[in-house]
C-alpha cells in the first residue's frame, strides 16, 4: 500500500474498519446458525450501533486493553471531526464509535491480523455476554 498507515486520517481509518466489523458480525452471524436469515440484519445491529462500539472502546480503556500505540488511534479517532452529525445518538457515543472503528481500520491496513483477530473476537464477545441491554 502507499499510503503511510500510522499517518492517514482518522475517518479514513474508520470508514475502512466499519466494513471490516460489520463482515466479521455478518460472519459471526453466519457461523453461529442461531439467527434466522430474515433476522439477521437486525440481530447484527446490536453489534453495529455506535452505542455497542462507544461500550466496547470505553471497556477496553477502562481496563487498559489496548497498547500506547492504539490509545493514540483511539484518541484521534474520537477528536476528529465529522462533516455529519448523528441523528439518534450522543455525539460522545458517535465519536467513540469512530474511535473503535479507526482502530479495526489501522490494524486492518497494517495488516496486524493476529491483532486485529483478537479484538474483533473480544468486541463480539463483548456485546454477546458482557453488555448491558
Amino acid at each position: 500500500m502507499g499510503v503511510d498507515v500510522k499517518q492517514l486520517n482518522s475517518l479514513a481509518l474508520a470508514y475502512i474498519g466499519d466494513a471490516v466489523y460489520e463482515l466479521s458480525v455478518r460472519n459471526h452471524l453466519i457461523e453461529t446458525g442461531e439467527v434466522k436469515p430474515n433476522e439477521l440484519h437486525n440481530h447484527a445491529i446490536k453489534f453495529v450501533a455506535a452505542s455497542a462500539q462507544a461500550a466496547i472502546i470505553r471497556d477496553w480503556l477502562k481496563d487498559n486493553k489496548l497498547n500506547k500505540e492504539e490509545a493514540a488511534i483511539v484518541r484521534r479517532g474520537r477528536n476528529a471531526k465529522s462533516v455529519s452529525t448523528p441523528k439518534n445518538m450522543s455525539i460522545q457515543d458517535y465519536r467513540y464509535a469512530t474511535a473503535f472503528e479507526a482502530l479495526i481500520g489501522y490494524h486492518y491496513l497494517l495488516k496486524n491480523k493476529t491483532r486485529l483477530d483478537m479484538l474483533l473476537d473480544e468486541a463480539i464477545h463483548y456485546i454477546t455476554h458482557e453488555a448491558k441491554e
